[in-house]
Order: structure tokens, then sequence, then C-alpha cells
């Protein structure tokens, strides 16, 4: 079968991108005279169909499949933004990125391989390392992405900065080994050092951090007694290609090296509550305001694009119980399918009480268990890892977890302590950071149309209809329009957002939503006037609402890596489109702000954020009454 053949393969116009696709999609490009033996690729996903095409779609019907990819010339540094047919073998758009205003492409593999044959070329650093006692063989650069700040020689060049951690045997992980007080600035088409900050000299931390040592972590506990999880009859779900039917709920999975997972469709009883999901853009902002790290904050998706290094997950260790699994397709750097085994896990688990209720006047005893569909992947990313694990509850409730786990990037400690880091070890620092993540929520609640409504818990003053004090109410406030809609949680007032179909009644008149339950922790820390707050405006506020826009799909834009600002959320939202009873999209941040912990080390136990989505007024009384007792001998009376 040629690439050609192999195109035809998909069934649905929202199927992952397949590796026959990936390799017809190059096969065009270099028709096109666009792969020069220099060019990489630093991006290449799905182009999705407009939302009325997917709708209007019929099994059968022949798909006209969309793929835009970023090219990046390694030469010379210049980079084009490219979208392709590969039903119709055509490239259907060309454009140059001005690496000025845009921002440029990721940083891809080719790029990181490259980096510590640049610095050990560079005397400058050598000589930096040598007065520290260090031979720059042992000496693992990790390149990073460098932000925007005022440097002119930087203005459209290719940059990261490189910091140096020492890795004392193969097995040795070098994170426990900053080289701290040093930073080289590298411009990656030149492949030159163009600056050596040598700012300080502080000791290398000696104590090993190796948590997969004997010698470190001594013999594993015998306590645990196994626990195994079995579903005799088989899952509950169903798959039909990426379509997947569980307990009412019914939605389509797809998987981009961006985004990671994404979810499409979603809909519960046969009615609408989401069009598309998905966790658009993350930052990782460090508080050390130092000569050498006062520019680390990473865009872990639009930087990186972190789906690349999603894990191939094990039964047992990542994934319990009866597991189905999805590989996903990406594309390397010379534009070559890589198919990553198991990419994503799907499985079902019980959660505990669903409801119960003993009533001293009817006699009744009733208990059902509530159980839950998870949809999850993990991707690492340097030190850290990350899962995403969308939840899928009887009730209809819709949870999404994030669970940060990994190893926390690490700096020096000096004696006299440090206002902005943890010691973990002797000597070892652990900067504080957060973890700022957004989601992408294309709601359609019952139907496209939807607004939002801001809902507080309000105290009642004493009056004559309260005088006893003790009442409280709710108080609504619709966003109309982008201006307003950019909103801070309120976890005092018990803020939330209700996503509401206002041209749609329940039985009691009120119009049904799904409701948006933040966790209201803190937002970006950052002073107002740094780069980083202009970089990564979505994570000043919890809440963004827009008007939808096919081509509106990060918030911090298109091009994050050295983007110099202003692009995303704060652009869009300058249109102040109306929202009220429009197609709308919600942005939601949310993320954790940490102060590591000595716990922390040498590799950190998961830590959790999330959100929550529940109907409210949907239905008209409890979903689950039809959920059965439990049986197999679990729940029995006596």
């Amino acid at each position: 079968m040629t690439l050609a053949e192999e195109r035809t393969t998909t069934t649905h116009p929202l199927d992952p991108m397949t590796a026959g696709e990936v390799g017809a999609v190059r096969e065009i490009l270099a028709a096109a005279g666009l792969l020069a033996e220099s060019v990489r690729f630093a991006f290449l996903a799905l182009e999705e169909p407009a939302k009325a095409a997917v709708r209007a779609y019929r099994p059968g019907e022949e798909v006209d499949r969309r793929f835009r990819a970023i090219l990046l010339d390694l030469a010379d540094g210049s980079s084009k933004d490219v979208v392709a047919s590969v039903t119709r073998s055509t490239v259907d758009a060309v454009r140059e990125i001005d690496p000025v205003t845009d921002g440029q492409p990721p940083i891809i593999d080719t790029e990181f391989e490259l980096i510590e044959d640049i610095l050990n070329a560079e005397p400058r650093w050598t000589e930096a390392l040598s007065r520290r006692g260090l031979d720059p063989a042992t000496v693992r650069a990790v390149p990073l992405s460098a932000g925007a700040y005022d440097h002119p020689e930087e203005t459209g060049r290719r940059v990261v900065r490189a910091l140096g951690f020492q890795q004392l045997h193969e097995k040795d992980h070098p994170w426990a080994h900053p080289v701290d007080g040093l930073v080289a600035y590298v411009d990656l088409t030149a492949r030159a050092v163009t600056r050596v900050i040598d700012h300080r000299e502080l000791p290398v931390p000696a104590e090993p951090g190796n948590f997969d040592d004997p010698a470190q972590t001594g013999p594993h506990r015998t306590s645990l007694k196994p626990i195994e999880i079995t579903q005799p009859e088989g899952p509950s779900f169903t798959v039909d290609g990426h379509r997947v039917r569980w307990e009412n709920w019914d939605l389509r999975l797809g998987f981009n090296e961006r985004e990671g997972l994404t979810l499409h469709q979603i809909s519960f009883h046969d009615r609408p509550v989401l069009y598309r999901a998905s966790v658009a853009e993350m930052v990782v902002p460090y508080a050390d305001p130092s000569p050498v790290r006062f520019w680390q904050n990473y865009f872990d998706c639009g930087e990186y694009m972190f789906a690349r290094y999603t894990n191939s997950l094990e039964l047992g260790c990542d994934c319990l119980g009866e597991i189905r699994y999805f590989d996903a397709v990406v594309a390397d750097d010379l534009g070559q399918p890589r198919t990553i085994r198991k990419a994503i896990c799907m499985h079902e688990e019980d959660f505990g009480v669903l409801w119960k209720h003993s009533d001293m006047f009817a006699g009744s005893h009733e208990t059902r268990r509530q159980r839950r569909l998870v949809v999850s992947f993990f991707t690492t990313i340097g030190n850290y890892d990350y899962g995403f694990y969308w939840y899928f509850y009887l009730d209809g409730t819709i949870e999404l977890e994030a669970k940060a786990t990994g190893i926390t990037f690490t700096s020096a400690y000096p004696v006299e302590g440090h206002e902005y880091a943890t010691e973990m070890a002797p000597g070892l620092g652990a900067p504080y950071h957060q973890h700022l993540f957004c989601a992408r929520l294309d709601v359609s609640v019952d139907g496209d149309r939807n607004a939002v409504d801001e809902v507080d818990a309000v105290r009642v003053p004493v009056s004559e209809a309260n005088p006893y004090g003790n009442a409280f109410r709710e108080a609504r406030t619709r966003l109309g329009r982008e201006s307003g809609a950019a909103r801070a949680a309120d976890n005092t007032r018990g803020r939330v957002w209700h996503i509401v179909n206002p041209e749609r009644r329940n039985r009691f008149g009120r119009n049904p939503a799904y409701v948006l339950y933040p966790e209201g922790q803190p937002t970006l820390l950052a002073d107002e006037s740094s780069s980083v707050h202009a970089r990564a405006t979505f994570a000043t506020k919890h809440l963004w609402v827009t008007r939808y826009d096919d081509a509106q799909r990060y918030p911090a834009g298109d091009l994050v890596n050295q983007n110099p600002g202003g692009a995303g959320l704060p652009a869009w939202t300058a249109a102040d489109r109306d929202i009220d009873g429009e197609d709308i999209v919600l942005w939601h941040t949310f993320g954790l702000t940490h102060f590591p912990r000595p716990e922390d080390w040498p590799v950190m136990p998961v830590d959790y954020t999330g959100f929550k989505l529940k109907p409210v007024g949907f239905f008209d009384r409890n979903p689950t009454l039809d959920v059965p007792p439990s049986g197999g001998g679990h729940c029995h009376a006596g």
C-alpha cells in the first residue's frame, strides 16, 4: 500500500492523525519544494474541520484531511506555517513566520542534541567549569526556552539558555548536582554561545538523588498486600474506532503533540455538553530573581510540544483494572511517523458511594456505588512528569485532574540561605514556582448558543424580611461581553460559573446548565510589569470567555517560543465581542503554587489540581435513580 492509499484509512473527520497521513504530508511538502535537507518539522497535527462540516459528515463520505505543519530551516533559522490536504494532495497555504512579531517555532529534539557540543566548544563555558573543578564531560547541559527580554542581540534570533548539572556516572540523576551561578545563552542557528554569565561559584551538591538505587532507598517494604481489580464480564464501555460510549456518555478521543489528549463531541443522555475539551497551554514560572535564573518560565505545550514525550503506559503501574489502550502518532523532526504505543489509557473504576439513605419513617436502607470512566495520558518534559485524567461520572459530572510528579527543578542552596527556594538536601535547593494550566472548553450545553452566569453566595443583612440574620442567597451576574468576562475565582463567596442555554427551559422554568467549579488557587504571581505576565496573560485570570473562532486555539497564541507577549486571549478579547447567547469558549486557568517540601525529594509524590463540571437543572431530578444495587458479593445484607 502506498502512502497515498493509506491516507484513506480514517473514518471520521476528527480521527487522530495516522502514520500513513504523516508520510503523505511529507510527500506533498517535498513535492512542493518545501523540504530542503536542512528543514525540520517543528509541529505537525490535524487541522480540524469547522464544526458545521463535522456535524454534516455522514459515515462513508469522503473527508478532506488537512494538516498544519510548522517547518524550521536549521540553516538560516527561517520558518513557515503550512497547511496541506492529504485528501487532495495539495498545499493549501504557506506563510512565512516573522520571528520578531510572531515568535519562534517550538524547540525540537535536534536542537536539544546540539547543546553540549556547542557549549563544550566555548572557552568561557569550559573555563567556568574548570574553575569549579568540573570536567565538562561530566556536565549535562539542559537547554531551556529563553523567553523574551530586552536583549537586542536576540531579536529575531533563535535562542535558548542552558544550565549545567553534573552526572557522576551513567545511572546518576544529574538534577541532584546543579552547577549553579552559571548560565550560557546559545544562538541555535549560528550554533554559538552569545553570552556566558558566571555570577557566583557555588559548591555543587554532592548527595545523590537516585530514587531507583537500593543503596539510597533501602529494601522495599513487605507489608503491602496485593490489590487486584477484575471485571469478570468485561468493561461497561464500548469502543468504535475513537468513539467511546459508556453509561449514557458518548464522546470521541483525539490526540496531538501540542495538547496531548483531546475530547470531542461529548454528550450525556444524547444531549450535548462540550464540543471540544483539552489542556491548551501551561506555564511554569519560577520565583528566583537571580541573574542566572530570572528568565525561567516554561510554556510546556507551546514551547516544547510536550505531548511528543507521552509515555507508553504499563498495566499495573500506570493503569489498573480492565484497560483499553489507544496508540498515538506524532511526527519526528524529519517528518517521519512515530507511534507511541499505549499512549492513552481508558478504564472504569469504583468511586465510593454514589448516594445513600436510611430513612427513619419509610424504613428504607439504600446505597448505590459511584463509578467513573477514566481517560488519561502521562508525559515527561525534562524533570517533571504530568498526568492528565479526565473523569466521567454516572451522575453527569465531568472532572479534569492534573497530576504533577517527577523531580523538582534544582539549584544550589547557599550557606546564608535562599529567600526563593527550599533546601532539599545539603546545599541543594528547589526554587519556588507555579504550575498553571489552561483548559480550553468549547461548550455546547444543549446546543451551541450558551451564556455564562457568575454566581456568588452572599450574606443578607438583618432586615424585616431577615430579622434573625440567618439568610443568604445566590447573586447572579450575566457575563455579556468579552471585556467583562476575564474573571477571578473567589472562594470566600463560593464563586462558580453557570454555563446556561438561554434558549431552553427545564420543568421549573430555568435554563439548563453545567457549572464550572474552580479550585480558586493563586493565578500568576509574577509582577504585572514582568515579561512572563505579558506572555502568559491567560494565567492572570481563572476564567476567560470568548466568542468561538476556528483560529483561536491556544491561549498564549499560536507561536509561544520567544513571543514578545500580548498574543492569544488579550488580543482576542480586545474585540469585545458579545458572548450572551452565542457560540462561546471558556478558558479556565487552574494549577499549583509549589513551595517544595523536603518530602518532595528525590522524587516528588503526586500533587493534584483540577476542576469539575456538574449539571445544574440539566435534569429534572437525580439521573442515577436507575443505578442498580451492587452485586457480585460485594454488598449484601447481614
